[in-house]
């Protein structure tokens, strides 16, 4: 943090210690409510005002069997998203936060909605990835531009005041993609990271791990060895612009609120670009899918919630958004132990 940051952090962290509560009795919102006052800037930091933004992409690894569901349920979800079907349009709707789908990659064709619930971004770098078992997911140029796509999304959601930035994400077989980035970043085996994702029985988890082993292998031989190149080589279009949407954020000076495993994955690619990117992340949940809780151990973060969740969709990081408001509530409209003249504790 700069020395500014640092005495925001300050100033919220002394005004904690003045409200009519013994100190700390609010645990971890205390602690978000500095964390935001470091970065909104604002010692008394104002209601969220949060944008969540899901990028969509096939992936070719889906013809191996790695997912319990058809490649074309990608398409027929982003259907879902804009008629308002899907949970995270429930969550959206429940906790007032602006919703975008952006398509990067969507392998099969579908309609445009006649009436929609989000707003559609159609960029579509290709109709899906490579298969990355055996071959890299995406050419260098490729993988730039979905990066691009995500970073942009950032930038323009600043611009327009918002404040918050949630990622999610839609792909069949982009939990393939995620566990081998994880692997390759984080140097934890496939037997340690690979899950059931879509809800896959045993046979197929144990192909799932064989195809990551095989992917990692190929692509170490291939000469991968930064985060970019580990992208490009078992990534997806959604992941590579998730990671730019994170990084995007970090340039804007915007918070972010990462969800699952898919998007942590993302987020240690953009970390491992660029370290500073770190400081602007926040973990909502831990999944139930293998894996992502040492993925965020990587990244240094710890979750707010663990609900045993495994959607997607930014659906966990919804659920926090009401706790941050709750946080950033108290933090501002709590009286001090002055204003209510109440005494104040004798020892601190």
């Amino acid at each position: 943090m700069t020395q500014i940051q640092h005495s925001l952090a300050d100033a919220a962290r002394e005004r904690q210690q003045q409200l009519t509560k013994p100190a700390g009795s609010l645990g971890r919102l205390e602690e978000l409510a500095i964390w935001f006052a470091a970065r909104l800037p604002s010692p008394l930091p104002s209601r969220l005002n949060p944008k969540l933004a899901i990028f969509a992409a096939d992936h070719g690894v889906a013809a191996e069997g790695v997912s319990a569901f058809p490649a074309e349920v990608t398409a027929q979800m982003v259907i879902n998203f804009m008629n308002g079907g899907a949970a995270i349009n429930v969550l959206a709707r429940q906790h007032q936060i602006s919703l975008s789908v952006i398509d990067v990659g969507v392998a099969t064709e579908y309609p445009m909605p006649a009436q929609s619930n989000a707003r559609l971004f159609r960029t579509p770098i290709a109709k899906g990835t490579a298969n990355l078992r055996h071959s890299p997911a995406m050419s260098a140029a490729d993988c730039t531009k979905a990066w691009q796509v995500g970073y942009g999304a950032a930038i323009e959601a600043a611009k327009a005041g918002k404040n918050l930035l949630i990622g999610g994400e839609m792909g069949i077989a982009n939990t393939t993609a995620a566990a081998a980035l994880i692997c390759a970043l984080t140097g934890y085996g496939p037997e340690e990271i690979v899950g059931r994702g879509t809800g896959i029985d045993t046979l197929a988890h144990e192909l799932k791990i064989q195809v990551v082993k095989d992917a990692l292998a190929r692509a170490s031989a291939a000469g991968a060895h930064s985060a970019m190149d580990w992208l490009r080589e078992v990534g997806g279009f959604e992941i590579a612009a998730l990671a730019g949407f994170y990084a995007g954020a970090a340039e804007a000076g915007v918070p972010v609120l990462l969800d699952g495993f898919i998007t942590t994955a993302a987020a240690l690619v953009a970390v491992k670009d660029n370290p500073a990117v770190g400081d602007w992340l926040l973990a909502s949940h831990v999944s139930q899918e293998q894996g992502h809780k040492l993925a965020l151990d990587a990244l240094q973060l710890q979750a707010m919630l663990d609900l045993g969740l495994r959607l997607g969709e930014a659906s966990g990081a919804a659920l926090c958004v009401p706790l941050l408001q709750s946080a950033l509530a108290l933090h501002a409209e709590m009286a001090t132990f002055a204003e209510a003249g109440v005494a104040a504790a004798k020892m601190v």
